[in-house]
């Protein structure tokens, strides 16, 4: 499903996002929280693996591009996730550095959460980031999720936060249209 917001053309991530998937890997803002070292063939695998999400799950990560510029700004979205011991539907958000501090983050999240609690009829979305990540944790306040607690996944120390009841939408979504730009 392809999402409009006021700024972002929301793409589901697919395999031939494979080459904006590796340009993000290797910025060094998002480097720094990623701390993958992916090849380029690492990130065509990671790009197969969000359109088999979509394909299976009906959910996976957007690739993120300015509506006029088509410019890439990140990836967000959300996954199916197996956290703090039972299956969850995790948002996230990852945005190229030279475009920090313009809520990008934030309006990637909002079009998740309402995709969430609209055609994917959740009771609950969850975010979890490192703990001393404050950048994403005020993305999710400023989103209403509520912080939960510390957890361990995959053998690291992260935070949950969740979110049991949508907000109301600052960002509105533009579903795409069969004639509408792109």
């Amino acid at each position: 499903m392809l999402v409009l917001t006021d700024r972002l053309r929301l793409e589901p991530t697919a395999e031939h996002h494979g080459r904006d998937l590796y340009e993000l890997a290797l910025d060094p803002a998002i480097a720094e929280w990623w701390a993958l070292g992916w090849s380029r063939s690492d990130a065509d695998e990671q790009a197969r693996r969000y359109e088999r999400g979509w394909q299976h799950d009906g959910v996976s990560k957007w690739m993120a591009y300015d509506r006029v510029t088509n410019e890439l700004i990140g990836r967000g979205g959300m996954t199916r996730a197996h956290l703090d011991g039972e299956e969850r539907l995790e948002v996230g958000w990852a945005v190229r550095g030279c475009f920090w501090g313009r809520g990008y983050a934030t309006e990637m999240g909002q079009a998740s959460v309402e995709f969430a609690f609209g055609p994917l009829a959740a009771e609950e979305v969850v975010a979890i980031t490192e703990p001393h990540n404050v950048r994403s944790r005020a993305v999710m306040d400023r989103l209403g999720f509520t912080y939960r607690r510390s957890i361990v996944h995959d053998r690291l120390d992260f935070v949950l936060y969740d979110l049991t009841t949508p907000i109301s939408p600052q960002v509105p979504l533009r579903p795409r249209a069969p004639a509408a730009d792109t």
